[in-house]
């Protein structure tokens, strides 16, 4: 198994070309690029979009991701998966308009993503807030239909689109969100595939957002079984997303392992742990960024014992 690392974290500190350099020193095969950095979240949410998407310049949006194509090469590293813009959608009739937007932005991210050279892209679910939720049988056709519309770009550009398991919080509490229900995961994830006559979605397990909601992350990956494409890998205190290395949280890793043995995983593991750069000083956090890769190629190995 090749072992990856996100790119967020590392890039805001010390630049995207430095971040790759860092990821190959430290010992892994390749990265998580994150691409949503065109377009932030905070900046999705207040509808505040960056020049460089309103007044679109094709050959301008797609000079902004040549640094990861580039340092990738460079310093040889695989964009093995990347991250999207998010929140994929607002909720409220207000934003209709707004959604339709952010819907035509998912397409240009899928050919951003074959244009760093990585055939993993994950695109969050479509989904309501704590306060504004959306009922099940509506938010499933929400996103049967919005991922759908994604289908032919994904098969033209080459790219796997990976659903991710979310939560929603209130007052301190993580709930769970779409996808967090692996039944309805597995349902939508199948339904995706027949309707796009081929595997063109898979699933991107976040094992912070699981120890959140309560799963057990074992349990999790069998009932997901093969249609896990790919991971974010990240341990927490269990009562915030706080994206730490393993062992620094409170999940219980020897499932994971055991899990991975299980469906027999043989595609990377993704390391999210951007927090560990705002957890230690700069100066050290390359040793955090060892430690996580030796620990994943402990969990390489005895997932294969």
């Amino acid at each position: 198994m090749k072992i990856a690392v996100q790119t967020g974290g590392i890039s805001e500190r010390i630049g995207v070309d430095e971040a790759y350099r860092l990821i190959s020193e430290c010992g892994f095969d390749g990265a998580d690029a994150n691409l949503d950095h065109v377009f932030t979240p905070g900046d999705v949410r207040r509808n505040n979009v960056p020049e460089l998407i309103t007044n679109y310049n094709e050959k301008a949006f797609f000079d902004f991701f040549k640094p990861w194509r580039d340092s990738a090469i460079r310093h040889g590293v695989e964009n093995v998966q990347a991250h999207s813009v998010f929140p994929s959608w607002m909720p409220g009739e207000e934003n209709r308009e707004y959604n339709v937007f952010l819907l035509d932005l998912q397409k240009k991210m899928i050919r951003a993503a074959a244009f760093i050279g990585c055939g993993r892209l994950v695109i969050h679910p479509f989904f309501g807030t704590y306060t504004a939720p959306i009922p099940k049988d509506e938010e499933f056709k929400l996103n049967l239909d919005s991922y759908l519309s994604l289908a032919d770009t994904a098969k033209e550009y080459g790219v796997t689109i990976c659903l991710e398991n979310m939560f929603v919080a209130n007052r301190g509490k993580a709930y769970a969100a779409c996808c967090s229900d692996l039944t309805y995961a597995c349902e939508l994830v199948d339904a995706l595939n027949k309707a796009a006559g081929e595997r063109r979605f898979g699933f991107c397990l976040d094992t912070g957002h699981i120890l959140l909601t309560g799963i057990d992350i074992y349990n999790a990956m069998v009932k997901l079984g093969n249609r896990i494409e790919c991971f974010h890998i990240h341990d927490n205190n269990g009562m915030g997303d706080q994206h730490l290395a393993p062992y620094m949280g409170v999940l219980d890793w020897n499932r994971f392992i055991e899990g991975l043995r299980a469906i027999h995983f043989s595609k990377p593991l993704s390391f999210e742990t951007f927090n560990v750069w705002n957890v230690v000083d700069n100066e050290v956090a390359p040793e955090l960024m060892k430690f996580i890769a030796k620990t994943g190629r402990m969990f390489a190995r005895r997932a294969e014992e």
